[in-house]
């Protein structure tokens, strides 16, 4: 619960509460569940103010001083939230739905000014600047990261696992997704993030099942190295793969006879390959992350 004599002092004249804080800066606003809809809170002093729970639909804190203040469950919800400062925010299942989010300063007042427009990503994009470890990080999961799409019954399951050791011992960071429900929403965004994240996909289209949604939701859009396979007692993939072969990020199907095979030809038939189309999509900077790649007859 707020404390109600912090609440009190914020819902009169800003000034006012501004001038409190100045006077009483070890005191730590508590805000905590506090309903402030459509509250006028521009240029607040909100400074390590504990706003989790609290309740801002409509609130207006243009200007405001949002640095270090916890923001755990806060309702942002059709809230203005232009020129605000966020450095050090501790932001937790926050919802923005319909916020206006404009120049969201995330350094410190001694720093050059940063800005970005979205609340949830400013304390990642702090961190990416001024942790290095953290963009090792990243750049260990762009340059290693290979998304392994497949079906995962136990016949299909050991291939996957098998293309999963061996991109091991080639020092790279292999990803299987194995999702025992039918494809959803929520299935193929997290499909798309792992793509997002990887060097390149591997997919291996012998006797697919969901494979044909999960290519859907990453091919048209995403311009990131796809190696197909296909076992050879599988004469042809499914029919609406043919499409994504004009797509210049898809490369021609490795069609594999065995486990063995596959694996004594991994480095040349699809390492490879994936590699050096990666490395051609960064020199020509494809990056269709928003729009729909024209396919051309």
């Amino acid at each position: 619960m707020a404390n109600q004599a912090h609440l009190d002092l914020l819902k009169q004249e800003i000034s006012a509460w501004n001038q409190w804080r100045m006077q009483n800066q070890e005191v730590q606003p508590d805000l905590g569940g506090a309903d402030l809809r459509e509250a006028n809170l521009t240029f607040a002093d909100l400074y390590q103010a504990d706003l989790s729970g609290a309740n801002l639909t409509f609130a207006n804190l243009s200007g405001a001083n949002l640095s270090r203040t916890l923001l755990i469950g806060t309702n942002f919800t059709e809230a203005t939230l232009t020129d605000c400062n966020i450095y050090g925010i501790a932001a937790w299942n926050v919802q923005l739905e319909n916020a206006i989010q404009n120049n969201l300063i995330i350094t410190q007042k001694d720093e050059a000014a940063i800005t970005v427009d979205n609340l949830k990503v400013a304390q990642f994009i702090y961190l990416m600047l001024t942790n290095r470890e953290i963009r090792d990080v990243i750049e260990t999961l762009t340059t290693k990261s290979v998304l392994i799409l497949g079906r995962f019954t136990p016949e299909r399951k050991a291939i996957l696992d098998a293309l999963r050791e061996v991109l091991r011992e080639h020092n790279y960071l292999p990803i299987l997704f194995d999702f025992d429900q039918p494809s959803t929403q929520t299935v193929r965004e997290t499909i798309r993030t792992l793509a997002h994240l990887s060097h390149f996909i591997i997919a291996d289209l012998t006797n697919p099942s969901s494979i044909p949604e999960e290519l859907e939701t990453i091919v048209p859009t995403l311009a990131v190295p796809i190696q197909p396979l296909l076992e050879i007692t599988q004469k042809r993939e499914f029919s609406m793969f043919k499409g994504y072969g004009l797509f210049p990020w898809v490369l021609p199907i490795y069609r594999y006879t065995d486990l063995e095979s596959l694996i004594n030809n991994i480095q040349e038939k699809v390492i490879e390959p994936a590699t050096k189309k990666a490395q051609e999509l960064a020199a020509k900077k494809v990056y269709l992350n928003q729009e729909p790649f024209e396919q051309t007859t």
